[in-house]
């Protein structure tokens, strides 16, 4: 696995999440996928893709920097730090903030297997 190949999936990714594209996500993400949200909770891939399907999420602004990925056999670590304007549930998000996924790769596919979200701001 090349880190180019994981800097193409990471781009396919957030451009998924920022245009609510549930059939993508549903291709990227893992089916016993877990993260980690800012408050503490896990949620799982239904959990995040029925929050999509619902249009509880809206994103306005989604900018990635600092990326760090770490290529292991099969899998990718990715760190990074995210910009992130929008609304969920109507509530105001306006915020930066720091997270970790790790990318496993399934014959083609390559997927999200886990992941992790902090509030830096």
């Amino acid at each position: 696995m090349e880190v180019k190949t994981i800097v193409n999936a990471e781009i396919e990714l957030l451009a998924a999440i920022k245009n609510a594209d549930v059939l993508a996500l549903e291709k990227i993400l893992h089916d016993d996928l877990l993260f980690n949200l800012p408050d503490g909770q896990t949620i799982t891939k239904e959990f995040d893709l029925d929050t999509y399907r619902s249009g509880k999420i809206k994103i306005d602004v989604l900018e990635a920097s600092d990326q760090i990925i770490n290529v292991i056999d099969d899998s990718a670590v990715v760190g990074v730090t995210i910009l992130l304007k929008g609304k969920y549930d109507n509530d105001p998000i306006d915020g930066v903030f720091r997270y970790i996924r790790v990318w496993k790769q399934f014959d083609d596919n390559l997927k999200v297997i886990a992941g992790s979200c902090i509030q830096l701001k």
